[in-house]
């Protein structure tokens, strides 16, 4: 489901403003403006839900991933001590019920890394559709105006194919609006591309303090079992010196 509504959302963010704003003028109507922005309107409600969804999926796992390997951690602990006092009868039946937690621990590690990385997906691209639905609402405005000019002005609809047409017609007060229109269309190209760098480089870094923010809780694990297992051992030998 994520997946199709993300294709959607591709295809509305990679739309030509140019395109639409010529189409718009050669037809002497914003529809084609306003299409789009009903779409862009349905799939962002769309997205929402599917975002509220997948990040709730999310915390979901995560919280299954932790029970399950603090499971496994006590687990790997009673069985050294089992070991140790020689209860091989008991370890054997720890260390198995320890590799089917173990084992359901990993999977949903995996579902929860999956899961997170399709959020940060849905998230960027509702991001950039916002943008580029603010981009849209602004230039109907001004085509709107635009038109208006023209009709006062008595330009026929028919000789309005583009932008380019229009600017070339004379009416010093046309092709400086139709000028300032195509100014703001290149304007908001140039921001969705500085966006979606900028959001590129957003992701690398978060993805990277999550891989350090891993690693150093793996180490603390460990830490942790290795001072734990200490202590086991110690209690376990004075008991015997008690004995």
């Amino acid at each position: 489901m994520a997946q199709s509504i993300f294709q959607k959302i591709q295809t509305l963010i990679t739309a030509n403003l140019h395109a639409m704003v010529d189409q718009a003028l050669s037809s002497n109507s914003v529809a084609v403006l306003d299409q789009f922005i009903r779409q862009a309107e349905r799939d962002l409600d769309e997205l929402e839900q599917a975002l509220i969804t997948v990040k709730s999926q999310v915390k979901t796992l995560k919280r299954k991933y932790e029970n399950f390997q603090r499971e496994t951690d006590t687990l790997n602990e009673q069985i050294d001590s089992l070991l140790e006092l020689s209860r091989d009868d008991l370890a054997m039946t720890a260390q198995s019920e320890y590799n089917a937690k173990f084992d359901l621990a990993q999977e949903y590690r995996q579902q929860y890394v999956q899961q997170k990385s399709e959020a940060t997906k849905l998230s960027d691209a509702r991001l950039k559709l916002e943008a580029r639905l603010r981009s849209i609402r602004r230039e109907r405005e001004h085509v709107l105006g635009l038109l208006e000019l023209a009709k006062t002005k008595e330009i026929a609809a028919k000789t309005m194919k583009s932008l380019d047409a229009i600017q070339g017609m004379g009416d010093a007060d046309v092709a400086g609006i139709a000028d300032k229109i195509r100014e703001r269309l290149d304007r908001a190209d140039a921001e969705m591309e500085m966006r979606t760098e900028r959001l590129g480089s957003q992701m690398d870094d978060v993805l990277q303090k999550d891989q350090l923010d891993d690693q150093l809780a793996e180490r603390k694990r460990r830490l942790a079992i290795r001072k734990a297992s200490q202590e086991t051992k110690k209690d376990i030998l004075e008991k015997a010196k008690e004995g």
